[in-house]
């Protein structure tokens, strides 16, 4: 069941970590390709972890901006 527009429910907020989650696993497996080696530091991690934040919110504010059909920047029919 999707969200109303301008609203977001429990299924928007689990999917919306998952799409996180994974954008920061892609965006690791890019990170780790193109350094050519895997290193735990900050400076390493830290665009993985924000690119999966972007990622999480930019999928909550299209639900936000989306009526309960999906269709975007329309109201409820």
């Amino acid at each position: 069941m999707n969200s109303n527009f301008f609203s977001l429910n429990w299924l928007d907020l689990g999917k919306g970590l998952l799409v996180a989650v994974i954008g920061a696993i892609l965006t690791g497996i890019y990170e780790a390709i193109t350094a050519g080696q895997l290193t735990w530091t900050w400076a390493f991690f830290q665009p993985i972890v924000l690119t999966g934040v972007a990622a999480g919110i930019a999928y909550l504010i299209k639900n936000f901006f989306s009526n309960s059909a999906g269709e975007p920047l329309k109201g409820e029919q």
